[in-house]
C-alpha cells in the first residue's frame, strides 16, 4: 500500500510525496503555506487521480516524458519524476491511480 509523506521544506512550507508500496516517489506536490492546505491537496489527489483526463502528459526539453496531475480547476496538484519512456510514464500514472485512494498519511512535518 502506498503512503503520502508530509514534510516541511527549508522555507517552512508543507509538501507531500505520494510513495508506492516499494517506497518510490510517484507524485510530488507544490508547496503549501499551511498544513490544512497540504491536507486538502492530498484529498484532491485522492479524488482527481481516479479521472484519467486529470493527468496532463508532457515531454521535457530533453525528451523525457512526465506528467502533472491537475485539479478540476486546472491547478497542478502534483508532478511526477522524469521517465525514460512513455510506457514507464504510463506505469507511473497507473501507480498513482492505484495507490492514492487508500494511501495512509505519514506526517513528518
Amino acid at each position: 500500500m502506498g503512503k503520502f509523506e508530509i514534510k516541511k521544506d527549508k522555507s517552512g512550507q508543507f509538501r507531500f510525496n505520494l510513495k508506492a508500496s516499494n517506497g518510490q516517489v510517484i507524485l510530488s506536490s507544490e508547496a503549501y503555506k499551511t498544513k490544512a492546505s497540504c491536507d486538502n491537496g492530498i484529498a484532491s489527489v485522492r479524488t482527481n487521480s481516479q479521472d484519467n483526463s486529470k493527468f496532463d502528459r508532457k515531454t521535457a526539453k530533453d525528451g523525457s516524458p512526465y506528467f502533472n496531475l491537475k485539479a478540476s480547476n486546472g491547478q497542478i496538484i502534483g508532478a511526477s519524476e522524469m521517465y525514460s519512456s512513455t510506457s514507464a510514464m504510463e506505469n507511473g500514472i497507473a501507480s498513482v491511480k492505484n495507490n492514492a485512494p487508500d494511501a495512509k498519511v505519514e506526517d513528518n512535518s
